[in-house]
């Protein structure tokens, strides 16, 4: 996530941003709703902004999530910040080009390999066992 200045505070539990240099700021509603959060369901790019800026890894646990687009594929968080032109295309338009992000997955709770779409990366690390 980016750095942002000291009197800017982003709550853990709703994941909204305030500014603490108003008085009482914790009685007023947050500068900005829905700034850092997963959201396991992507309905707007509000959405995905929020899930990229709460990153990759869930917090807590550390497992790896992906996002997958509306016709299955899976893109990991560096294909979708390399992409977001595509993305954001794709919700202004109402469209599913291949961007259109409609959920958030956990990698690792999957037994098989999962990999990226776009970058062929694997997402979730598995022992790979050699047969002798």
């Amino acid at each position: 996530m980016t750095n942002l200045p000291n009197h800017f505070l982003v709550s853990e539990s709703d994941g909204h941003l305030y500014d603490t240099r108003r008085p009482e700021w914790h009685l007023n509603p947050p500068l900005r709703p829905n700034y850092c959060r997963h959201h396991l369901e992507t309905t707007t790019l509000a959405d995905v902004k929020a899930s990229l800026r709460a990153g990759e890894f869930t917090w807590p646990g550390g497992y790896r999530l992906a996002f997958i687009t509306q016709d299955g594929a899976v893109l990991s968080f560096g294909a979708v910040r390399d992409n977001f032109k595509e993305v954001v295309w794709d919700f202004h338009n109402g469209a599913s080009t291949g961007w259109r992000i409609a959920w958030l997955i956990n990698v690792d709770e999957s037994e098989e390999p999962i990999h990226c779409d776009q970058t062929s990366e694997m997402l979730n690390a598995h022992e790979v066992l050699e047969v002798v």
